[in-house]
């Protein structure tokens, strides 16, 4: 059995939970330190960087609003994978990950809309504007409500 078979292998032996869970228990920790090390790092770069010319202050809320933008569409997307796992194959697993990734991306399109409204206050001098990607976003959260309920 050459190199490369035996490590899809190896991969496909994740498919079974128990394995899975296993492996997920042991590297759950590391990767919890690791992201809270980097989130740490992150806040303070964030904090200590300087206003922008036309902006002022008011550009540090980007860097929080466009990671929660990006991580609510990646887990939308996360879920649309899942949902053809499980429905194609039937897998167990496919369907925990699409039950977990949705308050996930809820809780990150909440976060989106927020700060998207905060900086667009001094901005734009409204909370809110019916524009198109701002109402998708908004679609795409009461999509988020309505599969979680």
């Amino acid at each position: 059995m050459s190199d490369s078979s035996l490590a899809i292998t190896k991969f496909s032996d994740l498919a079974n939970p128990t394995r899975f869970i296993a492996l997920a228990a042991r590297i759950l920790p590391w990767m919890a330190g690791i992201s809270a090390i980097l989130f740490a790092i992150g806040l303070y770069l964030g904090f200590t960087a300087g206003g922008d010319y036309q902006q002022g202050i008011t550009v540090r809320i980007m860097y929080i609003h466009v990671p929660a933008a990006w991580l609510a569409m990646m887990c939308y997307t996360v879920m649309a994978v899942s949902a053809i796992g499980t429905l194609v194959w039937r897998h167990p697993l496919a369907d925990v990950s699409h039950k977990t990734a949705a308050p996930l991306g809820a809780c990150f399109t909440l976060i989106a809309l927020v700060t998207g409204s905060l900086w667009g206050k001094p901005m734009w001098g409204t909370w809110w504007v019916w524009d198109a990607r701002l109402t998708s976003f908004f679609v795409l959260f009461l999509m988020y409500l309505g599969l979680i309920a």
